[in-house]
């Protein structure tokens, strides 16, 4: 006969009691311990904000407040775990009924219960970006659209078009008049295009990333009933990094907090620095105005930083106007080291200061895993990169591939090294995989006439050392032979109707860069390939076309140093081959950070204030990263394209900073 054995559900109180006064500073309890109601935390750099968190769920659940009527919104699920891991720790209660994670998870688990009221079923697909390019470039297909008679942005660019029109509540003209106004002729078509978009997803129960927040919204919106089930039973709502929520994260709060209002958003005005993303600044800043009686905390005291670095950040902010104002102040000792302001010559002088201080700071017995340097753009690292090779210092890129590594850059280079040496064979497949109908089956067919081409001239015996030598690195006494013509050749090799218009201007561009077989300067050459070819190849490949457009002028100013293409290819070869061992990332007890005007901040930021003030948001971000020493350098001098050495003035940043709180390094060149 069996036993019957029922499992009790864990307690959700306590006899054990947290000590908070013990636990917090005066600051975190006043919030962990406020009463209910609308509530602002604004969590300072290094402040201890998750730990707030953290302490305000324990303490719901302390004071009898069920699991299940807690919300939980992080930015990552990673965040949401670790917070009820270490709720698990302080108190021994069972919270596996608590939601928490990310927007984009909590509406997924919404729309599984309840999206049949918009008309999907619960087993619904949710695609990658890969999947959503695919069927964006079926419907793209679907719509009659011929490539080959306009340019039209392809799957990546049109969603991430598409996103923006979400994730912004914009329309689709203001969107593209705004951020990519190269294709508002385009408007009709690509709007055409979002509608069968939306239709298709929904005839094959699919959605993207984005329908997760503007699906869900939508069915509150659309379905009281819905709407209210979930408001009786989220009676508290916890929200983390709020300065980073979209506007259709902020309304999916306040939808769901209509009721009672339990609203908890914790976050940090001064690093709102995502709005190139969606993210909407005035969330936080109006906070107060949505809700008249929140109370708002300020939570100051900063465990990270020693107290020399956190006056120049105070600094740094103050001049913002629109923003909560606040002061960090240290819990950490001094070390008695000010923040160094460093001016060098050029960028070159720049990289040459940061590299050898990295040693010194490696002798001194800080490990290279405790160093970061912060620059505004990618473009910013070129020279430093080949400094740090030249120095063979490892080294990790945390915010994305290395700067010659990318594909806009191997992309034009391409050129460059097929001119350079005509048998390099993975250019040519490079450059002619750019054009349209051609793919890699197409692209061996015409190698593989190019060589029998090459070999019936008599150019470049394959056993001789130009072709011998690893690709992008060529011989520097080799050249194609005086009167070598490239376009006459291209013109004479077979490619499709499709790709035929495309090649003629490949052809083209080729002679132009290479005349008579002899390469031009390699600025010179980069130049036009971008300006010919890549430049419209861009624009509707990348859906981020002007930062790309950005490095590939920075690319042709770091080439005038190079009158010799080979030098140019050996250098570029060197920084990609040198680097095989990279640093792990982790976080930076040393900094460095480039600050010129223009630079830093951006020449793309200066016409509007919302714009200044948000890139001094994130000069005052960069700042608190710092543990214990800062390093604040500019250099005096840049090359500019047909302009030669242009004369730089200092971040305007800097000029905000009193000069007592910094100090000066004059650099002697030995």
């Amino acid at each position: 006969m069996s036993r019957q054995y029922t499992l009790q559900r864990a307690p959700t109180s306590t006899s054990i009691h947290i000590d908070y006064a013990a636990e917090l500073n005066e600051q975190q309890l006043a919030a962990v311990t406020a009463p209910p109601g609308p509530l602002l935390v604004i969590a300072g750099a290094g402040s201890g904000k998750t730990r707030t968190l953290t302490y305000r769920v324990a303490y719901l659940l302390e004071n009898g407040i069920d699991p299940r009527n807690i919300l939980l919104l992080t930015f990552t699920n990673k965040a949401a775990r670790q917070m009820l891991d270490r709720v698990a720790n302080l108190l021994p209660v069972d919270a596996s009924g608590l939601w928490g994670g990310t927007f984009h998870s909590v509406g997924n688990r919404m729309l599984r219960r309840h999206g049949s009221a918009l008309g999907y079923s619960s087993g619904f697909t949710i695609m990658d970006r890969e999947d959503q390019k695919d069927l964006i470039n079926t419907v793209v297909a679907g719509a009659g659209i011929d490539p080959k008679e306009i340019r039209f942005p392809k799957g990546d660019v049109l969603a991430e078009i598409f996103s923006f029109v979400v994730n912004t509540e914009t329309s689709m003209e203001e969107l593209l008049a705004g951020k990519f106004p190269y294709f508002l002729s385009l408007l009709e078509k690509i709007q055409d295009v979002h509608d069968r978009y939306e239709k298709k997803k929904k005839a094959t129960n699919s959605l993207d990333f984005d329908d997760l927040l503007e699906k869900t919204l939508s069915m509150l919106q659309q379905h009281e009933g819905i709407a209210a089930f979930y408001r009786r039973q989220f009676q508290f709502i916890l929200v983390d990094e709020y300065q980073d929520t979209n506007k259709i994260q902020a309304d999916l709060v306040d939808l769901l907090a209509l009721d009672h209002r339990n609203v908890m958003v914790v976050g940090d005005d001064a690093q709102s620095i995502y709005s190139w993303r969606g993210a909407n600044f005035q969330n936080i800043l109006e906070f107060p105005k949505r809700y008249p009686d929140a109370h708002v905390f300020k939570i100051e005291m900063n465990y990270r930083s020693v107290p020399e670095i956190l006056e120049v950040a105070n600094a740094a902010i103050a001049a913002n106007v629109q923003q909560f104002r606040k002061h960090l102040s240290a819990t950490r000792e001094s070390n008695a080291v000010k923040p160094a302001l460093v001016a060098l010559n050029d960028g070159a002088e720049q990289a040459q200061f940061v590299a050898q201080r990295i040693l010194e700071l490696r002798d001194e017995n800080v490990d290279l895993h405790q160093i970061a340097v912060l620059y505004r753009a990618h473009y910013h690292a070129i020279e430093l990169q080949l400094a740090l090779s030249r120095r063979r210092i490892p080294y990790q890129i945390t915010s994305g591939i290395r700067f010659f590594e990318q594909a806009h850059i191997k992309d034009v280079t391409a050129f460059i090294r097929f001119v350079a040496n005509p048998r390099d064979e993975v250019a040519l497949k490079r450059m002619v995989k750019l054009l349209p109908g051609i793919g890699n089956r197409t692209a061996e067919n015409l190698w593989r006439a190019w060589e029998d081409g090459l070999a019936a001239a008599g150019i470049g015996d394959p056993g001789s050392e130009a072709t011998s030598t690893p690709a992008g690195v060529t011989d520097p006494g080799y050249s194609a032979a005086p009167g070598y013509n490239f376009g006459e050749r291209f013109m004479a090799m077979n490619v499709s109707a499709k790709s035929r218009k495309a090649w003629e201007q490949v052809a083209h561009t080729l002679d132009e860069i290479a005349p008579g077989g002899q390469p031009n300067s390699p600025s010179e050459m980069i130049r036009s390939v971008v300006e010919a070819i890549y430049d419209d190849y861009a624009k509707v490949n990348f859906p981020n076309y002007e930062l790309r457009r950005e490095d590939l002028d920075q690319l042709a100013v770091f080439a005038r140093q190079f009158k010799d293409v080979h030098e140019f290819l050996s250098q570029l070869a060197l920084i990609s081959n040198v680097d095989a061992e990279a640093a792990p990332n982790q976080t930076s007890d040393k900094e460095a950070i480039w600050l010129a005007d223009g630079m830093f901040p951006s020449s793309r930021s200066l016409d509007t204030r919302d714009a200044l003030e948000e890139e001094r948001r994130l000069f005052y971000v960069a700042i608190t990263r710092a543990r214990d020493e800062l390093y604040l350098t500019f250099p005096h001098m840049r090359l500019s394209g047909g302009y030669g050495d242009v004369f730089q003035r200092p971040s305007r940043f800097l000029q905000e900073i009193p000069s007592a709180l910094v100090e000066d390094w004059q650099v002697n060149r030995g």
